[in-house]
């Protein structure tokens, strides 16, 4: 038999209601429960469902409805014994809380006037217009609800690209901004790959497995499954590749989708091709097409995961990203015709390696020969190993006598053809105590002595060692880092990034930009992923919590309805302010 309980006037958020009948369910005697606010739209569902009552018309929208199914009328009042206690509970737990709660949007940007998104999730039939009103302050726009029409999506994405922010969603159940979890999200090390995704449940794969093997996300952009319909035309997930493309964090670009219209899929992929970042894409349902351009294609949400971090972890200094940083730099060897790499090694097979890869890299002409230490010599670049036998007569071994490698690097910073000084540094057992030491100081005083005839180069070096050696690589690091040396993950890393850098100064390398450039001036999507997120968050107040737990500023907006949610009364009311 169903019993029905009306609590007037206790507007509660559709959230919150679901895991209160959740909760209720568990009761011994209850065959079945609902507990909704009493709009239309809910009164549908309590008949879709078999539970409406004849006292569910005279509900209002403001009033908290429960019907009960059950063979035993005494459960009723155990029912709004539990009822009553949840909702005590979660006011007495907002009370304790720390975070500002407040009633209206004037009221949350009085306490938070820097916010830069609004996370929104009320019922589907008020989201949209608090997303207007998120918009009408300039926030950006994290939308969990659901049951938006696509008109709305569509008015609400356009109107946010106009203004330069982005609509993430609606129906977006996951996000991470800036190592900050927005509604469903799992606890994942900030990293260098970033996410577009269409799917809630594969961002969380694809992150989680990224994280368990040693990987990390920049941050995660959702963009709701419906952004790819030919309705929407992708306007939140474009954006979302063009502003990770543009973030100095994010190394490679991971696309997660659901079946999108043709066309639609098309023109992603177009996009793609403008990007200046790997990436890895995944048409979920659609098997892996062949590589091209920079885009590599997955089968499953673990490949795409895989992939990602196998090119993370040999794209940590991105020469698109080291180029955009050195550009004036770069320009000026362009007009002084600088071109050449000039490498100094006391790794012999360091040297080597590197010869090799410029060699295939820029395309070189060599006789394959390497005598006395010289393991390329060709044109204008120079890489000798100084350990060969021809530099150690009457001196210590490079690796723990700089000398002749000081030499060496001050000439090159002299020479006006020199574009790039490449170094190792293999520490360990053995090795000098603090190469590094050494040669920060002689570097940063080389580049002070070009700047002053109006000239520049690049010093990149590869440290070759562990934390647990006597030196300590990361120390060794900072120091280099410190004196504007670039430090990559390997030697051949290293090397690349110098042959990539030479093509650039020759002509022969271009690096992307795909923005344009009324969204380069008006860019607050950009801003919002360049620190951690500070939010308003409109509905399910545990949202909240997650935010400031990992270091994001909020404030939450305990929402209800206007007029109670009678929209004649509320459109006469929007029309008064």
């Amino acid at each position: 038999m169903l019993y029905t309980v009306i609590k007037k006037n206790l507007f509660q958020d559709s959230v919150s209601l679901m895991l209160l009948t959740n909760h209720l369910s568990a009761i011994d005697g209850v065959n079945q429960i609902q507990v909704m606010m009493g709009t239309p739209a809910n009164k549908d569902i309590f008949k879709g469902s078999g539970l409406y009552t004849d006292e569910l018309e005279d509900a209002s929208p403001s009033d908290l409805c429960i019907v009960v199914n059950s063979d035993d009328e005494g459960i009723v009042d155990k029912v709004v014994e539990e009822t009553d206690e949840y909702l005590s509970n979660q006011s007495s737990e907002s009370q304790q809380s720390s975070i500002s709660v407040v009633r209206t949007w004037e009221m949350a940007g009085n306490k938070l006037p820097n916010a830069d998104v609004a996370m929104i999730s009320v019922a589907g039939e008020h989201a949209a217009a608090e997303a207007n009103k998120a918009l009408d302050r300039d926030l950006n726009v994290f939308m969990f609800s659901d049951n938006v029409s696509v008109s709305d999506e569509l008015q609400l994405k356009q109107r946010a690209q106009e203004k330069g922010l982005i609509v993430m969603g609606p129906d977006c159940g996951t996000g991470i901004l800036d190592g900050v979890p927005m509604a469903f999200a799992n606890v994942v090390d900030k990293g260098n790959i970033g996410i577009v995704g269409a799917s809630g449940t594969g961002i969380q794969e694809v992150s989680t497995i990224i994280g368990r093997n040693d990987g990390g996300v920049s941050h995660a952009i959702g963009t709701g499954g419906r952004d790819l319909s030919s309705e929407i035309g992708a306007i939140t997930t474009i954006r979302g590749l063009q502003v990770l493309d543009q973030d100095a964090e994010t190394d490679i670009i991971v696309y997660i989708s659901k079946p999108p219209a043709p066309e639609v899929r098309e023109k992603v992929v177009n996009v793609f091709k403008t990007l200046s970042k790997p990436v890895v894409a995944v048409f979920i349902g659609d098997k892996p097409k062949a590589a091209h351009d920079n885009v590599h294609y997955t089968w499953t949400l673990e490949d795409t995961a895989l992939k990602a971090l196998e090119l993370s972890k040999g794209n940590k200094a991105s020469a698109d990203r080291i180029i955009a940083d050195n550009q004036d730099d770069l320009n000026k060897m362009k007009e002084t015709k600088q071109q050449y790499v000039k490498g100094y090694f006391c790794g012999g097979t360091l040297a080597y390696e590197t010869a090799m890869i410029l060699e295939d890299a820029l395309d070189l002409d060599t006789t394959g020969k390497h005598t006395e230490g010289m393991m390329l010599h060709v044109e204008g670049h120079e890489v000798i190993d100084l350990g060969d036998d021809q530099y150690t007569q009457g001196r210590a071994h490079p690796m723990i006598d700089p000398t002749l490698r000081i030499e060496k690097v001050e000439e090159a910073a002299k020479d006006p053809e020199t574009a790039v000084i490449l170094l190792d540094n293999v520490i360990g057992y053995g090795a000098h105590e603090d190469m590094a030491g050494v040669f920060a100081p002689v570097v940063q005083e080389a580049k002070e002595e070009a700047a002053k005839v109006g000239k520049t180069f690049v010093a990149i070096a590869s440290v070759t060692g562990t934390a647990d050696d006597p030196q300590v690589y990361q120390d060794q690091v900072d120091k280099l880092e410190a004196a504007g040396i670039i430090v990559t993950e390997s030697n051949a890393q290293a090397t690349k990034l110098a042959a990539e850098i030479v093509k650039y100064v020759k002509g022969e390398k271009t690096i992307a930009t795909n923005v344009d450039q009324q969204s380069n001036e008006n860019d607050k999507v950009a801003e919002l992923i360049a620190s951690k997120p500070r939010v308003i968050n409109v509905g399910l107040k545990s949202f909240s919590e997650a935010v400031l737990e990992h270091g994001g500023e909020v404030v939450q907006y305990q929402w209800a309805p206007i007029a109670g949610g009678n929209k004649r009364l509320a459109k006469i009311l929007e029309k008064l302010k």
